[in-house]
């Protein structure tokens, strides 16, 4: 092997080594634990508590720094959530610009089984193609268009 070619293979290594990482950790998302939980303006309990959450709150992880995650919601507010407080997502929350519906298939043909407001939780249940399907916390199943959820 020559040098320009080893050298070329060890410059895509380590630019994998380190791209690779950041995209899989830049989209990690979470959900909160249990209700009440505190977000705060950095990352210690020493920090003012800047804003409280409710069970199933979506969350995307930003960075984290020792047991804390400084994350973002559907609104791009910041803060530091305690690690142990969040599960892996499994949670949307709506987010379009006002009410959409919830249908009973995957395509605007389906029927609409219920409208939701912006910034209800859901918990997901599937996806197919650009569609979620979700479930609301009293019970109603259907599906509704990606791009009207966060994350």
């Amino acid at each position: 092997m020559n040098f320009k070619y080893c050298s070329r293979i060890l410059y895509i290594s380590i630019l994998l080594l380190i791209t690779i990482p950041a995209l899989s950790f830049a989209a990690k998302n979470v959900s909160v634990k249990k209700d009440n939980v505190n977000v705060r303006t950095g990352p210690g309990t020493n920090f003012p508590v800047y804003m409280e959450l409710f069970k199933g709150y979506p969350l995307q992880v930003l960075q984290t720094k020792g047991d804390w995650l400084q994350v973002s919601d559907f609104e791009n507010d910041k803060g530091w959530i305690f690690s142990k407080l969040v599960v892996p997502g499994n949670t949307v929350i709506v987010n379009g610009k006002k009410s959409i519906n919830m249908r009973t298939k995957p395509s605007t043909n389906g029927t609409v089984v219920a409208t939701v407001d912006r910034g209800v939780v859901l918990t997901k249940v599937s996806t197919q193609g650009k569609w979620t399907k979700v479930k609301h916390s009293q019970g109603t199943v259907g599906w509704i268009y990606n791009p009207l959820l966060w994350p």
